[in-house]
């Protein structure tokens, strides 16, 4: 593939069923010229901000006019807006009049830069939440929500509610974090770019000189964990695992992350894993997408044992490339993994270790897992459906922004 061209959705024929590039074209075409815009916090270091990086290409090449934009705030605007990510995610929080001065303040100074008077506008994650109450709607606003919202701390529920229920729709990862809403709620899985970087085809040549450029040795089978440096994501858990499973299996331990711009706790989390780092254990800060690719592919594992999961995109991305996966039983990753089946859930540090160690020691499991979880990506988890249910919700609003009865509810 030359990659001085812009991908279009014909690119992906290869990947999906005949038909559906076709479909997706007729589709687009009805509501072709159409301006779209998507604000979040960050044009790079997590899920989102993939997602989007591919969506917003795919939209345009089908003359959807489709930006993308994020909003900007101090350093402890961010560490207000992490506190909110983790309490919607169940955790606890100190929510004071200040913490909400700050949130409300800074989007608000965002709106004087950004004109969203757009055919539609979709808001991502708490972040910019708020920039609603600030326009005067010319048009449907969604919220697009990626968090784990099977638990939120309700004080910062009830607290965001009032913004939320400004909003035309709500996109939510699944039908378990369904809230009480007003506001009609629709789910939509996240999805994978099979040509992007992360997630194109590499040779075994290109796959060595990744590795070997970060000194990372394969002399012994890689057990990976890729994810931001993250709490929830539970790294700990995951070297503990490890150490364990080594007790039964010859490994090494590669986690590798980044320190996203809107994730202040990042750094923190990383520095204190340092001190876990030996010659077996290898712990990286790398915003390197080929590295991930790389690791993804010639892992004999990938786990991603996170506690709370909106979805986990690297979970996907590793099944695609036909490695077995260890995920956390919980939220999103319970809907791409079929414990047994294309790879296991776990529930503690002791069950990681286990499963570390039937995989490593039973190649023959792994690739049978692994070609099941292929295909389970190909079949649900491709940008291809993202970008279709896009253009079905712009196609469903109607003149006074309400969705067309019965849309989203299948």
């Amino acid at each position: 593939m030359e990659w001085s061209r812009i991908n279009t959705i014909k690119d992906y024929e290869p990947f999906v069923e005949t038909g559906t590039i076709r479909r997706i074209q007729d589709k687009a075409r009805v509501i072709r010229d159409l301006h779209v815009i998507h604000m979040n916090s960050t044009y790079s270091g997590g899920g989102v901000s993939q997602i989007l990086s591919s969506l917003v290409i795919l939209m345009n090449s089908l003359d959807i006019q489709t930006g993308w934009r994020v909003i900007h705030g101090p350093p402890d605007f961010f560490s207000v807006t992490k506190k909110f990510h983790n309490a919607l995610q169940g955790g606890g929080i100190n929510l004071t009049e200040r913490k909400k001065q700050i949130y409300e303040q800074v989007v608000c100074e965002n709106t004087v830069s950004n004109h969203l008077d757009h055919d539609l506008v979709i808001v991502h994650d708490p972040q910019p939440l708020p920039l609603i109450r600030h326009y005067r709607k010319k048009s449907p606003w969604v919220w697009r929500c990626h968090v784990d919202l099977s638990s939120p701390n309700r004080e910062v529920w009830n607290y965001l509610l009032p913004f939320i229920e400004k909003y035309d729709a709500v996109i939510l990862s699944c039908k378990k974090y369904r809230q009480n809403l007003k506001t009609p709620q629709l789910f939509f899985m996240p999805a994978i770019d099979p040509l992007s970087i992360v997630n194109r085809e590499m040779s075994e040549k290109e796959i060595d000189e990744r590795l070997n450029h970060y000194g990372i040795p394969t002399d012994l089978p890689l057990v990976v964990q890729i994810s931001r440096f993250d709490r929830w994501k539970d790294p700990v858990g995951v070297i503990q695992a490890f150490r364990m499973a080594r007790k039964k299996v010859d490994a090494t331990l590669v986690l590798l992350g980044n320190v996203a711009t809107d994730d202040p706790e990042g750094a923190e989390v990383y520095r204190s894993l340092l001190r876990n780092r030996e010659e077996r254990i290898i712990i990286l800060s790398r915003q390197d997408g080929a590295l991930v690719n790389a690791l993804q592919r010639r892992a004999a594992v990938v786990l991603q044992k996170s506690i709370r999961e909106g979805f986990g995109l690297t979970v996907a991305e590793a099944m695609w490339k036909g490695t077995p996966v260890i995920g956390g039983n919980t939220g999103g990753i319970r809907y791409q993994i079929t414990d047994g089946v294309n790879g296991f859930l776990v529930s503690s540090v002791e069950e990681a270790a286990e499963r570390i160690v039937q995989l490593v020691g039973n190649p023959e499991l792994a690739a049978e897992m692994g070609k099941a979880a292929r295909e389970s990506v190909r079949e649900k988890f491709l940008m291809t459906r993202l970008v279709e249910e896009y253009l079905d919700l712009i196609d469903a609003f109607e003149a006074n922004f309400t969705l067309r009865e019965g849309f989203g509810t299948r």
